[in-house]
C-alpha cells in the first residue's frame, strides 16, 4: 500500500471537504463531520483533515499507476470544488 500526503493551504477547508464528499457521495461511501472526511473511491483511500491554515490530504492506493491517477483525480475535483479559489498540490510520499 502506497501513502502520498499534500498541505494545501485554503481559506476553508471545511467548506472543500464538505463539497467533495457529498459531490463523491452517491457513487462511493463518504463520511465526514466539521474536522474530517473519507471517501474510499475505486482507486483507493481519501482523507480530508482540516489543519491550520489548511487541508491535509492523505491518499492511500495499491500501486504507483493507482496512487499517481489518485493525486490527480482528488487535485482535479478539489479544484473544481474551490470555485475560483487557487489550489497548489506538493504531493509527498
Amino acid at each position: 500500500m502506497l501513502v502520498s500526503t499534500a498541505r494545501i493551504t485554503t481559506e476553508n477547508p471545511q467548506r472543500l471537504i464538505t463539497r467533495l464528499c457529498k459531490h463523491w457521495g452517491h457513487k462511493f461511501p463518504v463520511s465526514y463531520d466539521e474536522h474530517q472526511g473519507e471517501i474510499e473511491l475505486t482507486l483507493g483511500h481519501c482523507l480530508l483533515e482540516v489543519h491550520e491554515n489548511g487541508l491535509q490530504v492523505r491518499l492511500q492506493a495499491a500501486d504507483e499507476e493507482q496512487i499517481q491517477r489518485l493525486q490527480q483525480v482528488v487535485a482535479e475535483h478539489l479544484e473544481r470544488m474551490a470555485a475560483g479559489e487557487t489550489l497548489v498540490f506538493n504531493w509527498q510520499p
